[in-house]
């Protein structure tokens, strides 16, 4: 009668890399390190061990970047955000902002040539965008910012956007001093108007009538109430929209399609800040 073979020797227990005092079960799918359940994830195929997982994700500059690209309009939200906060600020100092009444604040930021003791002072051209009169007058030219940078701002990209917002700005603010230089100018509508102007043209130049469009419907009827209701600046709007589309104009004519756009919008700021200098010089 023969003997059984001996049993084989057990195996050896190979520890958890992260854990050594546990036993790995398993290994992990992509560098073969043991590891214990704990420290597996489970992914696409098999699971990674937390090394694996650090060396998945993006860096640091990379999900920036995605962070940004999900946000649609944050330029258009980010100056929203800075109107609403000059607005609750000024408030806070005088409630009378909320009824539309003149403060000492609005003679602070505001523009007018009254106001402008020398070129210096033209820093107001900026900080006469960020003031309003009343909520009525905020809420409105926030809810046309809303809406013209949501269609605009992820077709033309937010530099554009910006810039086109920026020189749209300053355009009005030359406009109201060519225009009624002893009124108080404030508000965003100058800007506005330079987005309704931008994409008026755009439509024009893809070969659509713009008055058959909302948005020239919606540029349209703002002229109409800027001649018609008192308190407007008249110069403020037009100049806005004749700023928004000049950058329209050149930014969509193939003839300056190798123009960078810094210039094209450059050019727009400082000229309306040598007309701002001119009138208040």
């Amino acid at each position: 009668m023969s003997e059984l073979p001996p049993p084989p020797p057990a195996a050896a227990t190979v520890p958890c890399a992260w854990h050594p005092e546990r036993a790995a079960g398993r290994r992990c799918t992509r560098c073969q390190t043991p590891a214990c359940s704990d420290c597996l994830r489970p992914a696409s195929v098999g699971s990674i061990c937390p090394t694996c997982v650090r060396a998945a994700k993006p860096d640091v500059a990379t999900r920036a970047r995605r962070w940004q690209a999900a946000q649609g309009i944050l330029v258009t939200r980010t100056i929203i955000a800075i109107n609403l906060g000059v607005f609750v600020i000024m408030t806070m100092t005088d409630p009378g902002m909320l009824s539309g009444r003149t403060t000492a604040l609005h003679l602070d930021l505001g523009l007018s040539r009254l106001l402008v003791d020398s070129p210096v002072d033209l820093w107001r051209m900026v900080s006469a965008g960020f003031i309003h009169f009343g909520i009525i007058h905020l809420g409105f030219n926030m809810y046309l910012l809303f809406q013209l940078g949501s269609m605009l701002e992820p077709a033309v990209g937010r530099l554009r956007f910006t810039g086109t917002y920026l020189a749209s700005l300053l355009g009005g603010a030359a406009g109201a001093l060519v225009m009624q230089p002893n009124g108080l100018h404030g508000g965003a509508s100058g800007a506005v108007f330079g987005l309704m102007g931008f994409a008026a043209i755009g439509y024009w130049r893809q070969g659509i009538n713009p008055l058959r469009t909302p948005i020239g419907s919606l540029l349209m009827l703002n002229i109409f109430i800027t001649f018609v209701v008192p308190g407007i600046s008249i110069g403020g709007h037009l100049g806005g929209a004749v700023a928004g589309a000049v950058v329209g104009g050149v930014a969509t004519d193939r003839r300056y399609r190798g123009t960078p756009e810094a210039i094209i919008v450059g050019g727009l700021i400082l000229g309306s800040i040598v007309v701002g200098a001119v009138v208040t010089g």
